[in-house]
Parts: structure tokens; C-alpha cells; sequence
């Protein structure tokens, strides 16, 4: 580990001269590119210089421990040693996990999609709650959601939406979503006051860009038609609505949300695009997943991740055998502790794998 540190150490200290240097000051493009390298290494190597540091206070202390000190000088000296001691070990832990491969979708916006699953009407609710959910976890660290695409019930419930949530980082926090989401409460329907169990299933895709994706219009087949359900005046009148059906995969993207039949296309074409890059990645790590599962990075869908229980005030994260008792803050948004506990999870199993001689 030390020699992969020395080694990005010196590439922190090359990064460092050139954006001194005057020739490459005057190209924006490539400050840009050199300034990312930077602020991505800066932690590291601020919690290396931090473990070198002390280790160069330890060494001094063996040594004046070696020139016969008086009692009180041992005492004083041993007790900075077993200090010293007990924060390298905590500092070597945290460059362990910094130096864990990174996901290159971490920093990237999201599509999400929540189907209402099995529950009927008491699912398609159940959808709807946790949209606002996502919504209130996205407001409080001021990211950007925008819905693409919806397919609303007469009670106020979904049977399908779908939305962009752009921010920094927006796919590292929202990525533990995806998977079967289990409720179970008494709906506001039930007159016997029996308690209901109903699902939604949540997917959660990084934003494929156009350069990661290359669409053939050759694949796409474009249809447009009049929106149906909800909507103003010109929704239900005009050929706005948009179909593509992407040939080589059968994959099938619909939006009539928009009144403008260019918006909708434009909708339609990121859902499309996001759904293609998820499903190479799914493949991608397929292999991977036969061997070694990942608690909390499953790619395996069908499996119930979460249960929602609102007469008990609990949540249950089955990947992690966490239970919560405040889920009415939870719902409201507040999602902090759950998805700090999913990431502690996979950086502890993926280190584990490491120390095993496994892929992290």
C-alpha cells in the first residue's frame, strides 16, 4: 500500500508544477483536467503526509527513550507513542479505504424509476411515497430532480414514474436503491384495519452520456401519437406523445409528460440511453457476481432489499440486517444514516476481499 502511496505522492507533486507552470496556466481545458486530478488526490495525500508526519514523531520518541531519560520523561514518552500508535492505525485504515477502485459512476446524475409491484392501488401509493422521498433527500443537499416520465392512478399513486436527479455525486448516494421495496401498513382504503403488504421496485441508472452511448437511428424505430390521462389543454390534442423501440434489444422507451413532442423525444432518448448503458454494465459484472456477490451491490433485482413498516415506526435493510426505528423521518427524507451504513458495508467487504487476494 505504502508504495502505491510514494507513487501517487510524486504524480501529486507533478500535478502541483505543471498548474504553476505559465504555458499550461494559459489553457483552460487543460487547468481544468490537471485541477480535477488534483482536488481527486488532494485527501489522499493529505492523509499520507498526516501518517508520515507521524511516523517521523514516533521514531524521535524511540530515540529519546534510548538517552535515559528520567521516570516521568518514559511515562510521558510511552504515553505518546501508544497515542501515536492508536491514530496510525486509524489514519492507515482511512488510506485503505481511499485507495479502494474507485466506481466511475459515482459522481454521475441518476435516472431513477419506481414501479408499483405487487398491491394493487396500495402499491402504486406506496410508489408515490417513496418518490417524495427521493425528492425531500434531493431538495436537502440541493440537487435538481426533474420527472421524465409518469404513469399517474386516480387515487394520486403510480404505476410507473420515472425521473433525472442531477447533483454531485448523485449515483454514490442514490446506487444502494435499487431493488424490491417492501411496505406494509394499513391503507387508507382498508375499512377492517388489517395491515396490507405491497411492494415497489426501485431502479437506479447512472446518466449515459451521448459519448459513453452512441445511438444508431438506424436501431431506433420513432412512433408519436396523442397523449392519454392528465394533462393541459394541448396534452390530449396534439401528436406529442413519443414511442422509440430500440431494434437490437426490443427495449421500448414511451414520455408524453412534455406538450412538446421535441421534449418528449429528448426525454425518451436519455431514458432509452441510460436503460442500454445499465444493462451493458449488468452483463459486464455478471461473471463477477456468480463468484462473489456483493451485499449491497446486487445486481439481482427480484430480491426484496428493504421492508417499510409503518405501525412499528421500522425500516429493515435486509443487505445489512439494519433496523431503524424512525420511519417517519426516513420517509421525509432522511436518508443520511441508512446510505452511510450501505457504504460502510461495501468499502468493509470489498476491503476484506482485498485482504483475501479477491477483486475489489
Amino acid at each position: 500500500m505504502f508504495d502505491k502511496l510514494a507513487v501517487l505522492n510524486e504524480k501529486f507533486n507533478e500535478l502541483e508544477r505543471k498548474m504553476a507552470d505559465p504555458e499550461i496556466a494559459v489553457d483552460p481545458d487543460e487547468i481544468r483536467k490537471l485541477s480535477k486530478a488534483h482536488a481527486d488526490l488532494l485527501p489522499i495525500i493529505t492523509a499520507y503526509c498526516q501518517y508520515r508526519q507521524m511516523e517521523s514523531d514516533q521514531q524521535v520518541a524511540k530515540e529519546m527513550l534510548q538517552e535515559n531519560p528520567s521516570s516521568d520523561e518514559v511515562e510521558l514518552l510511552e504515553e505518546e507513542l501508544q497515542t501515536l500508535a492508536a491514530q496510525m492505525e486509524a489514519v492507515e485504515a482511512e488510506l485503505k479505504v481511499m485507495l479502494l477502485p474507485k466506481d466511475p459512476n459515482d459522481e454521475k446524475n441518476v435516472l431513477v424509476e419506481i414501479r408499483a409491484g405487487t398491491g394493487g392501488e396500495e402499491a402504486a401509493l406506496f410508489a408515490a411515497n417513496l418518490f417524495r422521498m427521493y425528492n425531500r433527500f434531493a431538495e436537502k443537499l440541493n440537487w435538481r430532480v426533474e420527472l421524465m416520465s409518469s404513469n399517474p392512478t386516480e387515487l394520486g399513486g403510480f404505476k410507473e414514474v420515472v425521473f433525472m436527479v442531477e447533483g454531485k455525486g448523485a449515483y454514490s448516494q442514490l446506487k444502494y436503491e435499487s431493488g424490491v421495496h417492501r411496505v406494509q401498513r394499513i391503507p387508507e382504503t382498508e375499512t377492517g384495519g388489517r395491515i396490507h403488504t405491497s411492494a415497489a421496485t426501485v431502479v437506479v441508472m447512472a446518466e449515459a452520456e451521448e459519448i459513453e452511448l452512441e445511438l444508431d437511428p438506424n436501431d431506433l424505430r420513432i412512433d408519436v401519437y396523442r397523449s392519454s390521462g392528465h394533462g393541459g389543454q394541448s396534452v390530449n390534442t396534439t401528436d406529442s406523445a413519443v414511442r422509440i423501440t430500440h431494434a437490437p434489444t426490443g427495449m421500448v422507451v414511451t414520455c408524453q409528460d412534455e406538450k412538446s413532442q421535441l421534449k418528449n423525444k429528448e426525454k425518451a432518448l436519455k431514458i432509452l440511453r441510460a436503460r442500454l448503458l445499465d444493462q451493458m454494465h449488468q452483463e459486464q459484472q455478471a461473471e463477477l457476481m456468480t463468484t462473489r456477490r456483493s451485499i449491497v451491490k446486487s445486481g439481482d433485482r427480484s430480491e426484496r432489499i428493504r421492508t417499510y413498516n409503518f405501525p412499528q415506526n421500522r425500516l429493515t435493510d435486509h443487505r445489512i440486517d439494519l433496523t431503524l426505528y424512525r420511519l417517519d423521518s426516513i420517509m421525509a427524507g432522511e436518508l443520511e444514516e441508512l446510505i452511510s451504513k450501505l457504504t460502510i458495508s461495501e468499502q468493509t467487504e470489498k476491503l476484506q476481499a482485498v485482504d483475501e487476494g479477491g477483486v475489489a
